[in-house]
């Protein structure tokens, strides 16, 4: 692609068969299949949550779109137009200009050695966004729409100065300055305190209504993602078994694994105290997936084809779809 119009405005991503197979090891090497073929889409102004258990592949998916892994196959399309494999230097920074991320941990994300406007200030320069004095305008912008108010008050103190929510705000600020289509947020509230939890989301939203902000969210709380998402995606050792609006999800879920899922959530009623679940068996080994659903082995529901092969989607509700022999 030529230094591209590259960016139509259609849906903002779409991936389609995305695989992530990594090799370890000396000379026996192993593969990985940390991603398996896995399709979704993110609409403009809408909130994708991807759910699962720690290993199921969320932080890989982010990772490629994000470009920081490439993709073993499939495709990837950011408002219509396909990316491919190799760009140029220029191209990668539109596309990074375009899809920004939060990371998990907002203390190891910031440099410690630097005040955080160098944080928000260091993007603005990479993408020559602005010279001199409007730079630091830009800066108390962005900070300013995340909360952090007043500015001057954040701007040059040290990341240890910050508490853990305020380091998150300077994080969304920095991935904010660049004007996103898409923001990828990885687990963005599981390091901070409950009490600020919902501050933080709360702000994403509010971003999402008014700069039209798009966002993968990676969580292994269904409850937060039902919060803060219109639709979430289950995600098991590799594949997408549900996907579907977060009420239907939530209130009906299909799959087994969600329904497992919904059972080990603290509830209110019972003191917070998640439901125990018994099962005998551990998440799959990657390195040696097993043919069919990669959940057969923990479900009470398994027939003989889930160790065979695992299903396509099936459409269950309004656009609810499960991967799951129970709904042939």
């Amino acid at each position: 692609m030529k230094e591209r119009d590259v960016f139509q405005k259609e849906t903002v991503l779409k991936v389609e068969n995305l695989t992530k197979v990594f090799r370890i090891g000396g000379i026996r090497k192993k593969k990985i299949y940390a991603v398996n073929g896995i399709s979704f889409e993110i609409n403009r102004k809408e909130i994708l949550a991807l759910v699962g258990e720690s290993g199921s592949g969320k932080t890989t998916v982010a990772k490629i779109i994000a470009r920081l892994y490439k993709p073993t196959s499939g495709k990837i399309f950011l408002e219509s137009k396909e990316i491919p494999d190799k760009l140029t230097k220029k191209e990668l920074l539109m596309y990074r200009r375009s899809i920004q991320m939060i990371f998990q941990d907002p203390f190891s994300s910031l440099n410690p050695l630097y005040p955080v406007r160098y944080a928000v200030e260091r993007p603005i320069k990479v993408h020559k966004l602005a010279k001199g004095k409007e730079i630091k305008t830009i800066i108390k912008k962005a900070f300013e729409e995340c909360g952090l108010i007043p500015a001057e008050k954040f701007m040059d103190r040290y990341p240890h100065e910050l508490s853990g929510g305020e380091r998150q705000r300077v994080n969304i600020a920095r991935a904010l300055v660049l004007k996103p289509k898409l923001i990828l947020a990885d687990e963005p509230t599981s390091m901070l305190d409950v009490s600020i939890r919902l501050d933080i989301m709360n702000l994403m939203l509010d971003l999402k209504e008014n700069e039209g902000i798009s966002y993968l969210f990676i969580t292994h709380d269904l409850a937060g993602a039902n919060y803060i998402s219109d639709r979430i995606a289950i995600m098991y050792s590799g594949c997408i078994l549900e996907i579907g609006p977060s009420s239907d999800v939530i209130d009906d879920p299909k799959h087994p694994y969600t329904q497992l899922l919904k059972k080990a959530a603290p509830k209110p009623e019972t003191g917070l105290r998640p439901e125990r679940i018994d099962t005998n068996v551990d998440i799959p080994d990657l390195t040696k997936p097993p043919k069919g659903c990669p959940f057969a082995p923990r479900c009470p529901f398994a027939q003989p084809e889930c160790k065979i092969s695992i299903p396509e989607f099936k459409k269950v509700g309004n656009d609810h779809f499960v991967r799951c022999y129970i709904y042939y």
